[in-house]
């Protein structure tokens, strides 16, 4: 397949365009700069230029393609809200050309939106219109495209990790390095699931090979990881005291991380592996965090 893939040159992304080239697909790979342009031909990819305000021009990106895989996301998190918008701007564009068409468009989410009950771990078999986290735009727009006949999935991320970045850890890290102590929220004992990014890259080539309309995916390897225990090993690598804060310094402390950080997000890829036959190989996330390179962060 010629696939149209959007955020091609970021951390995901990036791990995606070799694995697509090597199971033989053509890949169309979005970036802003010179620079990723550069980067994807030098891999074998096409490169097209867009920014995510472009929408216009990321519909161009996707006019030849026989698939589209939509991973590019605005990660600034003090527009949060702003930026989930965004996406589901770009999601109803990208949707509008692929209508009419059984093209397969794969659309990213979060596994918390698969809790039904605070607590239980996420399921690719549910949707939580009602979750706080407002990335359900994503989905919401994406179940728009579906009832309209777009051959629509969704793959749901938890923290995605090797030892550059891991997700919501790593401005987490970014925190602790400047306050100069590394805290959880009371026991710490609420979970994170996690996946490595090269299995988590395998799994959105699984997906668009699939085509499945409808299908929902977790790309989790783990579980859940005890926050606390991402707190220690953290700890140990910076250098830092790890503490417990009460749930009023804990708003103090935390800043816009304070609306992630007391979550207990436990989720399941067991679905996802029978549906698929993916295979996560590792590493964990906390020996990704054990080799990290703190100075880089």
């Amino acid at each position: 397949m010629r696939i149209f893939l959007t955020g091609a040159t970021g951390f995901i992304g990036s791990r995606i365009v070799p694995d697509l080239l090597a199971a033989g697909h053509q890949v169309i790979g979005m970036t802003r700069s010179d620079a990723g342009v550069a980067s994807l031909r030098a891999a074998g990819a096409d490169a097209h230029r867009a920014t995510l305000e472009d929408l216009p021009s990321i519909q161009a990106g996707a006019e030849g393609a026989d698939a589209v895989i939509h991973t590019a996301f605005d990660h600034d998190f003090d527009h949060f809200v702003a930026n989930c918008d965004k996406d589901r701007r770009v999601i109803e564009a990208l949707g509008e050309v692929l209508k009419g068409s059984d093209r397969p468009f794969v659309i990213t989410s979060g596994t918390g939106l698969g809790q039904a009950a605070h607590g239980q771990p996420a399921t690719e078999d549910v949707f939580n219109p009602e979750h706080p986290n407002p990335r359900k735009l994503s989905e919401l727009a994406g179940q728009a495209l579906l009832e309209a006949g777009v051959n629509v999935s969704v793959l749901r991320l938890p923290q995605v990790h090797d030892p550059v970045k891991q997700g919501l850890i790593t401005p987490f890290v970014a925190l602790c390095k400047q306050v100069g102590r590394v805290a959880y929220l009371g026991e710490g004992r609420n979970r994170w699931p996690a996946g490595p990014v090269r299995d988590v890259a395998r799994l959105y080539r699984l997906a668009v090979e699939k085509g499945v309309p409808g299908a929902r995916y977790h790309a989790v390897a783990e579980e859940g990881v005890e926050v606390r225990d991402i707190a220690r090993v953290l700890g140990a690598g910076l250098g830092l005291p790890v503490v417990s804060l009460s749930g009023e310094e804990a708003q103090a402390h935390f800043g816009w991380l304070g609306m992630f950080v007391g979550l207990d997000m436990p989720a399941s890829s067991a679905l996802t592996r029978e549906r698929t036959g993916w295979v996560p190989t590792g590493p964990s996330l906390l020996s990704d965090l054990a080799r990290m390179d703190v100075t880089a962060v």
